[in-house]
């Protein structure tokens, strides 16, 4: 029996976490969003929910590390996790964002990775390391090319291309092209997430 997708007019911000206990434990899916601070991390989260200023566009990008959840239509998580990569963060700043993910990845709740690149660019080292935790947690696992309206046709294959040989995708792993302006990838992103959601429930 399939599950009824969720609304995702019914979306509520839950709390933001900066420790293990402020971690949700229970069975709901946690869908998990990573990205760079200037990424467009919010917009695509918004464009997604189809809420204009659902998930708050920091004026400050890396300002705050804590991890921000979201229930949708109480039938899964949508998992925020801070902006990496903001170059004027202290070291120490940079040590407390690792440790965080560190504790979040180690206690296996992830169900479904969404990692959100700039299609522009090839993938930073940040992105690098941030693959490299999406790829051990063993879970799937999924890279938004975002800013897709801002190159050219004949452009998109090569740099698609490159994100995956710089961040060694394994092939099970798609590259969406999306844009959080014109709504691009946004059916195929959201089928995965319902595929695993409604997936997981029945299960």
């Amino acid at each position: 029996m399939e599950m009824k997708k969720p609304n995702l007019h019914n979306a509520e911000f839950l709390r933001s976490a900066v420790k293990e206990s402020d971690f949700p434990h229970d069975p709901l899916p946690q869908i998990v969003f990573a990205g760079k601070s200037n990424v467009g991390k919010s917009s695509v989260i918004n464009k997604l929910l189809n809420r204009k200023n659902f998930a708050r566009v920091s004026a400050q990008p890396g300002k705050t590390i804590h991890i921000n959840y979201f229930t949708i239509d109480k039938a899964m998580y949508l998992v925020d996790l801070p902006g990496y990569g903001y170059a004027r963060v202290s070291k120490a700043e940079q040590q407390r964002w690792g440790a965080l993910m560190e504790t979040y990845f180690a206690m296996d709740l992830l169900t479904l990775g969404i990692q959100i690149v700039d299609i522009r660019h090839k993938p930073t080292r940040d992105d690098m390391t941030m693959a490299e935790w999406f790829r051990a947690s063993g879970k799937p696992w999924v890279i938004i090319a975002n800013k897709l309206d801002k190159i050219k046709k004949s452009q998109l294959e090569g740099n698609i291309a490159e994100i995956r040989q710089t961040l060694l995708l394994p092939e099970e792993v798609p590259v969406i092209p999306f844009s959080a302006e014109k709504g691009f990838g946004r059916d195929e992103v959201l089928g995965l997430i319902f595929e695993h959601v409604c997936g997981k429930e029945e299960a």
